[in-house]
């Protein structure tokens, strides 16, 4: 008897393209999770994929993506607490996913995660309206305005959990095997050029806090039943929309490369 089998889709930026190349690599391999978590750019592509949108549809909406599509520059950003707002970003995804979607019709059990600045904890997100969700996952401190939510602001859920394992585990049904795909791996390594203003300066201070706790916890996952994938992105920059067909085409070469692994691991 097979087990049941989640995936948690880490956070990304323009390599979180990645994701839909390694689902459309499972789809093929007929491989198909019982459960997803996604966080950020991970919960955008996994909302799709859980509500049955074909991974070549999304591949055809990301791969034509320009920071003019999803981004609106607040006049005020001071006020606003972001340098852009997300009107864009989630016309275009409601204009996929449907702007009534709900968490209990979509087709795969799916939830993600975002960053509550007010409490300083990560929050699941699994009822309700999806989109809304998914934009409070995605939206990076600074540099968009955070999401409003009842008593909470939530920003992008990779602050604290940018690959969504324990999210995950918390979901019903519970997987008996996790494959984690984290598309950004090693941030330090990747650039050693100084931030050379007030927003890359920012971004790296995210990005050395960020690669200690994913680093800790990767450590943590291994010890239990599943894989930790990280297709191979080279220097490619999360925060520049480019390079998108190439870090597709990484992401299906992870799921073809790890089919097998997987497959044995669920079979086994």
């Amino acid at each position: 008897m097979s087990k049941i089998l989640g995936f948690a889709l880490g956070a990304g930026g323009a390599r979180g393209v990645a994701h839909i190349g390694f689902l459309q690599a499972m789809e093929e391999e007929g491989i198909r999770p019982d459960c997803v978590a996604g966080c950020s750019m991970g919960s955008i592509v996994g909302a799709c994929y859980c509500a049955g949108i074909p991974m070549a549809r999304v591949r055809e909406v990301a791969l034509d993506l320009k920071l003019s599509r999803i981004a609106t520059l607040n006049v005020t950003p001071l006020h606003a607490n972001g340098l852009f707002r997300m009107t864009k970003a989630r016309k275009l995804i409601e204009e996929n996913l449907g702007a009534d979607t709900t968490f209990e019709q979509l087709k795969i059990p799916f939830c993600c995660v975002a960053t509550d600045i007010m409490s300083g904890k990560t929050i699941k997100l699994d009822k309700g309206n999806v989109t809304d969700a998914v934009i409070a996952s995605s939206s990076i401190p600074g540099v968009f305005s955070p999401a409003v939510m009842g008593d909470m602001l939530l920003v992008d859920g990779g602050v604290l959990e940018r690959v969504p394992v324990r999210a995950l585990r918390s979901m019903r049904p519970r997987p008996d095997v996790i494959v984690a795909v984290d598309v950004l791996g090693n941030l330090l390594h990747r650039n050693s050029e100084p931030p050379t203003n007030l927003i890359n300066c920012f971004l790296r201070y995210v990005d050395v806090i960020d690669t200690r706790v994913t680093q800790q916890k990767k450590m943590v996952f291994k010890r239990h039943n599943g894989l930790w994938l990280e297709p191979d992105l080279g220097n490619m920059d999360q925060y520049q929309v480019k390079n998108l067909p190439f870090a597709y085409e990484q992401g299906y070469r992870l799921g073809k490369e790890n089919a097998g692994a997987i497959r044995e691991l669920i079979e086994s």
